[in-house]
């Protein structure tokens, strides 16, 4: 995975005038943390809450008992439950991401499921992105890489958001030369 591009990730946020709000589990609270030093980030970041602990996803974020028991911590139900509570609970965050997964062995452990298996979600314009990818590495590694995975993520929604509200301004507005145009001018 190459090096993510923060400053240009919190540049693209800044440009389409988005809020956002993490809802990080087996990062830690690294994917806010290294956004702290990209210039704008305070009109970017929301905040982040780490909720590592099924007791914390409860309490904080609303995340259903039954969907802890059925599912595991570390799951695309799970990851769901958190980015809605969190939208629940930040409402005025534009972008909501919440991330699980498994940086080191434990009992939600499969072989469909092995350690560095990472979910994400992020909640935006109405629509939730769900992510599942297989990393590999040491625990901190794979902290960094579901970090990266986050923000890669983002980025590319936020390029496809930026695309689609490019294409949908009428031809005389999306101009090169600047100048109005109409058919038949």
């Amino acid at each position: 995975m190459k090096k993510p591009d923060i400053e240009g990730l919190v540049q693209q946020f800044l440009q389409q005038k988005l809020t956002l709000a993490l809802a990080e589990s087996c990062t830690c609270g690294l994917a806010a943390a290294q956004m702290a030093a990209a210039t704008g980030v305070s009109e970017v970041l929301l905040g982040s809450v780490v909720t590592y602990h099924t007791d914390a996803k409860q309490k904080l974020l609303g995340v259903k008992k039954e969907t802890l028991a059925t599912y595991s911590a570390e799951s695309q139900q799970t990851t769901n439950e958190m980015a809605l509570g969190l939208h629940r609970n930040l409402p005025a965050a534009d972008v909501c991401v919440a991330v699980t997964g498994l940086c080191g062995e434990g009992a939600s452990a499969t072989p469909d499921k092995p350690v560095g298996t990472t979910f994400v979600t992020i909640l935006l314009d109405g629509h939730a992105h769900e992510y599942r990818v297989e990393l590999t590495g040491d625990a901190d590694s794979l902290r960094q890489q579901a970090a990266a995975f986050i923000y890669e993520k983002l980025s590319e929604l936020l390029e496809r958001r930026k695309e689609a509200a490019v294409a949908a301004q009428p031809s005389s507005v999306r101009s090169k030369a600047g100048a109005t145009t109409h058919p038949g001018d």
